[in-house]
């Protein structure tokens, strides 16, 4: 089912891009960048985002690394500091492999209290500062449909509290979800496995 949603996300972010083109050449150009990544893989979204450093990039950037993501917001005071942690934890028994072939990113669902700054800062107090951390936000539209490809559903219940899914999600090096676990207080070490699966693919 949820193999299915991405599919159908995927589609329509691609159709939506090629009716947005306006130069020919501008089209044959990405289309043989991406010509290598499959339907199912995120690197076809053709979104734009913004890390903690401020940089601006698309989520194909992130092509070659085996990508561990998770969508929370900072001020969240209940089940996103035990998504953090379990991403901490995560992050700890994968790095004496291979640390530097996983990123491991969190996507903000509240890009207009998570700015840059504010995404550096949480991740200087959480000690996730390393180049292996990277923290996203984008538009409201982006947010939603980066959402809807990880089957993440998120509601605003107040002026500063959402009611989200809690979910890790593992992709490959080519941008196909590959694993999720799902709930909070759950053994990870499944999720490890399949890092260290995609890492040994990977090398």
């Amino acid at each position: 089912m949820k193999k299915f949603l991405l599919a159908t996300v995927l589609t329509f972010a691609l159709f939506t891009s090629c009716k947005n083109d306006k130069a020919t050449d501008l089209k044959s150009d990405v289309s043989e960048k991406n010509s290598k990544i499959s339907d199912m893989s995120i690197y076809n979204l053709p979104s734009k985002w913004t890390n903690q450093n401020n940089h601006q990039l698309e989520l194909k950037d992130l092509k070659g690394n085996v990508l561990v993501m998770v969508m929370i917001y900072t001020t969240c005071k209940s089940a996103c500091p035990r998504l953090v942690a379990d991403m901490r934890h995560i992050e700890q028994q994968v790095k004496p492999v291979d640390g530097k072939s996983v990123k491991y990113v969190l996507v903000s669902i509240d890009p207009e209290t998570d700015t840059p700054e504010r995404l550096k800062a949480f991740a200087k107090e959480n000690k996730m500062d390393g180049d292996q951390w990277v923290f996203l936000r984008s538009t409201e539209e982006n947010t939603r449909e980066f959402a809807a490809t990880l089957a993440v559903n998120y509601k605003k219940i107040s002026p500063i509290d959402f009611s989200h899914s809690n979910i890790i999600s593992v992709f490959n090096t080519q941008g196909e979800l590959t694993y999720q676990q799902e709930g909070l207080g759950i053994d990870y070490a499944p999720t490890i496995a399949e890092i260290k699966k995609q890492l040994s693919i990977t090398n």
